[in-house]
């Protein structure tokens, strides 16, 4: 589930549709997890669908770490890529901004984390990189660890009103390391070898 303060908008005919803040998101919050209403797909499924079908999942699915394909039910599919992303996943199942978002900036993902199958070009940002390739997440997860970290004990000090989503025993996780004792599962802990 999408973090209720945000709206679907147009963005542009490059973009297309994306999601934006239509409060402010402090750093720490989190922004989507994973619920009941998402559908799963498991590769098998996948291969036995209609090709319009696998068409639609490929655009609007990520990949779990079992390498299913997960479809968010909300707006959620609509958060574009950046390579200077505001928000980042979790091997949690959630995703938290990693830093302030305004009120009417896009909510965005590096989809380099999301176990793409195919590489593509994003939108040239100024950035060093300018395409997201499959094994990313290998390439990238320290730096992404660091991101999460820097912002990490805030999950428990902001408002999270997608908490209740969250399973108990997670919350308790979470809770041990943002006050300390226990380390971060990293966010390599998504990733898929098998991009078949």
């Amino acid at each position: 589930m999408i973090y209720p303060k945000t709206e679907l908008k147009f963005i542009s005919r490059e973009v297309g549709y994306g999601v934006v803040a239509t409060e402010f998101i402090p750093a720490g919050t989190i922004t989507w997890v994973l619920d009941k209403l998402d559908r799963e797909f498991t590769p098998l499924e996948f291969q036995s669908m209609d090709p319009m079908y696998q068409e639609i999942l490929d655009y609007y699915t990520f990949r779990n770490n079992n390498g299913n394909f997960v479809l968010c039910w909300d707006n959620g599919r609509y958060v574009n890529h950046s390579f200077n992303s505001n928000c980042l996943t979790t091997a949690y199942d959630f995703e938290i901004a990693i830093r302030d978002i305004q009120i009417g900036e896009q909510l965005t993902d590096d989809y380099g984390y999301l176990n793409i199958s195919a590489p593509f070009r994003g939108i040239d940002e100024g950035t060093k990189r300018k395409v997201v390739y499959p094994n990313d997440l290998l390439k990238y997860y320290k730096v992404w660890d660091k991101k999460l970290l820097k912002v990490f004990d805030q999950v428990i000090a902001v408002e999270q009103p997608l908490k209740s989503l969250i399973v108990p025993a997670i919350w308790a996780e979470v809770e041990a390391v943002a006050n300390g004792p226990s380390e971060m599962r990293s966010i390599l802990h998504n990733y898929f070898a098998d991009h078949k």
